[in-house]
């Protein structure tokens, strides 16, 4: 039984908005400034950020008309090289890339669920266990619990089709956009903020290696740019609807991010924002508003976090499910996960990610966990806009009802910005690049396992 095609454009752009807005534009922002100690620089890394997604986004634009197939990039991958490239990618996506950024999301959901209701610490004695010094498990146990439990609510849910769930992440973008709305108003209102600050406090040099190393923190709030991709067998008309999707989405979160950020940036000082990055359990969007309206903001903030990171959560189980999904239909995945239930979704899949990343949420802190990831991506992200000038040159008489804006320069630029992106993470993020690049190595042998199966 296939998948069926029910996500409109309208749908496709919200799944694309609400794959992108999650815990990253509340809490990014922090890690950024004491990286840069500059309030200017950050909001042009934010912008620069938004600029190399679009082109990103450009170029699975052109495959996805191409290849309107579920899976996305697992699919591209395995046309334009090998099965085995196409495999890499799958798994370092179970792995690393798409598990990590369920654990990020459902993370930041339980830290600021705990803000609100506030309950006592669990097993503070094991707090010091670690394995390799790397990992904690016991390390915010009850966070940790939380995101767990979300993450299994979510995946149950979502067995039960795909329209339910593109409906369900439509209801709560409104919701959170009208929330982000309400904190720039109220920054702009209040007589705390002061854009004056975006220029005095902006003194500090420019320098490549640390500008890239922030951009690990402004490149995980633009995640999930590409998960309309992973659904492509179940977009209506994808030709038309995958590029008009992912070109209006981007577009929109980019605009939301910058305004977003200016308000964070004129409400709290460079100095304030490094503190609230040593304490690892602070989320600068909540203490931007506890600034402002006192702790009543700080709730009121806090709730639309919990309401955001749910709704990006939500969205990211569902399309993320759909690459281990085409993956097994190629053989080169556990075979279950290519079963459909009685209402047309892979539940299998959705299982095995939603274990996964639970373990993930036990492995380590959130900033470890979106470093991790975001260096693993970009290799394939690279990757794949590679790929849209292979295929250019290999399969010129191809029917593309979509051509990449800019071409060759686009995709290039893509392309080179991402082998600076990891090459600066291995040097600046050793630990973080290195877990990464252990866990993709790990697949080696499962494909040799899954490959002689077949």
């Amino acid at each position: 039984m296939p998948l069926q095609r029910t996500i409109t454009l309208r749908y496709a752009v919200v799944f694309v908005i609400a794959n992108i807005i999650g815990s990253g534009v509340y809490r990014k922002v922090a890690p950024m400034t004491a990286e840069l100690n500059s309030p200017l620089l950050v909001l042009l890394c934010f912008l620069a950020g938004g600029i190399i997604t679009l082109f990103g986004a450009l170029c699975v634009a052109e495959l996805g008309a191409m290849m309107p197939e579920a899976g996305g990039e697992f699919r591209y991958h395995s046309r334009i090289y090998n099965r085995f490239f196409a495999f890499t990618y799958g798994w370092a996506s179970y792995t690393v890339i798409k598990t990590g950024t369920i654990a990020s999301l459902a993370y930041v959901f339980a830290q600021s669920l705990h803000q609100i209701i506030a309950g006592p610490e669990l097993l503070p004695s094991l707090a010091d266990i670690n394995v390799f010094g790397v990992f904690y498990p016991f390390q915010s146990l009850n966070v940790k619990l939380t995101a767990m439990s979300l993450i299994l609510l979510l995946t149950l849910f979502n067995t039960m089709g795909i329209k339910i769930g593109v409906r369900l992440s439509a209801t709560i973008l409104a919701l959170v956009l009208s929330g982000i709305a309400l904190i720039v108003i109220a920054g702009i209102a209040s007589p705390v903020t002061s854009f004056n600050r975006l220029i005095s406090e902006s003194d500090a040099a420019f320098s490549f290696s640390p500008f890239l190393t922030a951009m690990l923190s402004a490149f995980f709030a633009y995640e999930g740019w590409n998960s309309i991709a992973f659904v492509g067998g179940e977009v209506k008309n994808p030709q038309r609807n995958i590029p008009a999707s992912l070109a209006i989405g981007v577009f929109a979160v980019i605009a939301i991010y910058l305004i977003v950020d200016a308000a964070y940036l004129s409400i709290l000082s460079t100095n304030e924002l490094h503190d609230i990055f040593v304490s690892q359990n602070k989320i600068a969007a909540v203490e931007a508003m506890r600034k402002l309206w006192g702790d009543g903001g700080a709730l009121a903030i806090a709730i639309l976090i919990v309401v955001t990171t749910f709704g990006c959560l939500h969205s990211s189980i569902v399309s993320n499910s759909r690459i281990y999904y085409a993956m097994a239909n190629q053989g080169l995945f556990f075979r279950k996960a290519s079963n459909l239930n009685s209402r047309s979704t892979p539940a299998a899949s959705l299982w095995m990610q939603g274990g996964w990343s639970m373990l993930l949420v036990m492995s380590g802190t959130f900033d470890q966990l979106t470093d991790m990831l975001i260096f693993a991506a970009f290799i394939f992200y690279g990757a794949m806009a590679l790929g849209v000038i292979i295929l250019r040159v290999r399969e010129p008489q191809e029917s593309r009802p979509y051509k990449v804006w800019g071409y060759p320069v686009v995709p290039a630029v893509f392309v080179l910005f991402s082998v600076a992106l990891v090459f600066n993470s291995i040097i600046t993020r050793p630990r973080e690049a290195g877990i990464g690049l252990t866990l993709i190595a790990l697949g080696v042998p499962f494909y040799f396992y899954f490959n002689r199966k077949k």
